[in-house]
């Protein structure tokens, strides 16, 4: 499996413009190193969009469900540095879940990432699923520029807390679909075909948002406890 842990927390959001350059380096030079000091928090990184979908996702790969809900991640969330509280101050559109990984094939993560955000249409979840998970995702790492693909289920509903009550309520997020790899165009061809739009309203999926990304920053929790 080439995702860490068996959940996931996955973020889309934007920045106001003239706190892009802060929020970037807050999120490299603090903010990553002090999620991947939590227990249970194995791998973040940070994308940025090169098309569609907000200007930036962020992912944060956890050993389990249990991580996103433990007393010392909530500790953090309750008790923001003063970085991190003025950065807060500077989101805007946020969607934020906490995920199960339903499927995960792949070998690492590319520099390139395809993100899908919808729901599936109440009643086709199963035949959704059974079509991502055994059709077209175990593929696709096989293919010539590309890494990895996956499937998240929201499974956790996050709590409010004093982050969230800076920066505004968030929004929620559903199923997600994440294919990566390392040619740009080989990504961007299976947003335009087999993950597109159509093909998966046609499966019964609603309320798509799709982006291509680039990854910024990616850090692990072996990595950040060596410096």
């Amino acid at each position: 499996m080439a995702l860490l842990g068996s959940a996931a927390m996955i973020l889309s959001f934007d920045i106001v413009p003239e706190g892009v350059v802060e929020h970037d380096n807050w999120h490299s030079l603090e903010h990553l190193r002090e999620r991947m000091s939590i227990p249970g928090f194995l791998r973040g990184s940070r994308w940025t969009s090169v098309s569609g979908g907000a200007r930036y996702f962020v992912m944060y790969e956890v050993a389990d469900l249990d991580t996103l809900a433990s007393p010392p991640y909530l500790e953090r969330l309750n008790n923001p540095s003063p970085w991190t509280a003025r950065m807060m101050k500077h989101y805007r559109d946020m969607n934020r879940g906490f995920c199960r990984i339903t499927f995960s094939n792949g070998l690492g993560i590319g520099n390139c990432g395809l993100l899908i955000r919808f729901s599936p249409e109440p009643g086709r979840e199963n035949a959704l699923r059974a079509w991502l998970a055994n059709e077209i995702l175990p593929a696709l790492p096989g293919k010539p520029g590309l890494v990895s693909a996956h499937l998240l289920e929201a499974a956790l509903t996050p709590e409010m807390t004093q982050e969230q009550r800076i920066r505004g309520k968030d929004g929620g997020v559903d199923w997600v679909l994440l294919v990566t790899g390392y040619d740009e165009a080989a990504v961007r061809e299976i947003a335009e075909n087999v993950l597109s739009v159509i093909s998966l309203e046609e499966r019964g999926s609603i309320n798509l948002v799709s982006g291509l990304y680039r990854m910024g920053h990616s850090l692990s929790s072996q990595e950040a406890a060596m410096s």
